[in-house]
């Protein structure tokens, strides 16, 4: 069995690196005593392979699109110049390409990388929801036990397990520990994080199944899905009426209420909702989003423009009038 005191007789005096085996002292004296023919133009630098070289040299091209905020470093490719910007902002230079999580050592990295690879051999028996070790099982089957025993100090909210509790006291705190390492922007968790770094890169990971559009979050994909679907699963508890989104439901249900949240800032109207009030606002400030593809005039409201688009068409237009509230 070898030992720390073994002698290592191979000794290569140029490096002083020591070698057990003679086979790799013949290894990495080739290293040290290898030509280097390609030379860099711009900094002289030397290199044994002309791809080497090659892949060398963009580092000097004038195409460097993205610059490091922090030493105005030029980078041509995209993920240098994120690889970079972690340097500078935090001690995890290593993320994973998949779900962008960090990590301090690129051996972990490697550790995680295979969570995505290999088959993940725990699964919830209530959902079927799949997890690579076991302590994440053990932590998820707590939320369908119904107990929350962490709760809140500052609003009483109860939540299933701590780190739920820990990200909820953010709310309270203001806390905003998680930054991007692109623009900088904090955010109070990670995932919100993951999320936003998608605008940078353009990564669209989750994709419907029908029409292949891309999501940048899986939130966005299930309430797209429903269009495929014809799913509505928010009832009117008044009316009985269905809708695809929470949101459509609340606003919604200020007509059974009455309530109008949303005032102009100008003439001081209540509408019931947003949209209501951005097509409102078009009055004081004069915009016309809407533009006829022909004759180039534009409307305030999208109506108007496709009564009008009849002019340029066989189809009679017909009477158009503004709606009353706007």
């Amino acid at each position: 069995m070898a030992t720390s005191t073994e002698k290592k007789p191979h000794h290569h005096a140029s490096s002083l690196q020591d070698s057990v085996d003679k086979s790799d002292l013949v290894k990495h004296t080739d290293t040290c005593t290898r030509e280097k023919p390609y030379q860099c133009s711009k900094c002289l630098e030397d290199f044994s392979d002309e791809s080497d070289l090659v892949s060398h040299m963009i580092t000097h091209t004038e195409d460097k699109t993205d610059q490091c905020l922090k030493c105005i470093r030029g980078f041509a490719q995209k993920s240098d110049f994120i690889s970079q910007m972690c340097t500078h902002t935090r001690d995890k230079p290593y993320w994973c390409s998949v779900c962008l999580e960090d990590f301090t050592d690129k051996s972990n990295l490697v550790s995680h990388m295979r969570t995505h690879k290999e088959k993940k051999p725990f699964q919830c028996s209530k959902c079927l929801v799949e997890f690579s070790n076991k302590s994440h099982l053990i932590s998820h089957m707590i939320t369908h036990t119904g107990k929350k025993p962490h709760q809140c100090s500052e609003c009483f909210k109860d939540f299933s397990r701590k780190y739920d509790l820990l990200s909820h006291m953010r709310t309270h705190t203001g806390e905003k520990p998680h930054q991007c390492p692109i623009c900088l922007k904090f955010f109070s968790h990670k995932s919100a994080v993951i999320t936003h770094i998608r605008t940078h890169t353009g990564q669209k990971p989750y994709k419907c199944s029908e029409c292949s559009k891309g999501f940048t979050r899986k939130y966005d994909l299930v309430r797209h899905m429903r269009i495929h679907t014809g799913e509505k699963p928010y009832q009117c508890a008044v009316c009985l009426k269905n809708f695809i989104q929470k949101s459509s439901l609340l606003s919604h249900m200020r007509t059974h209420t009455g309530e109008k949240p949303h005032q102009c800032s100008v003439c001081l109207r209540d509408f019931t909702m947003k949209c209501d009030l951005l097509r409102h606002m078009r009055i004081h400030t004069g915009e016309k989003p809407f533009k006829c593809s022909v004759c180039l005039k534009a409307f305030r409201q999208h109506p108007a423009l496709v009564n009008h688009s009849k002019v340029h068409t066989e189809e009679k237009p017909s009477v158009f009038r503004s709606f009353k509230r706007f």
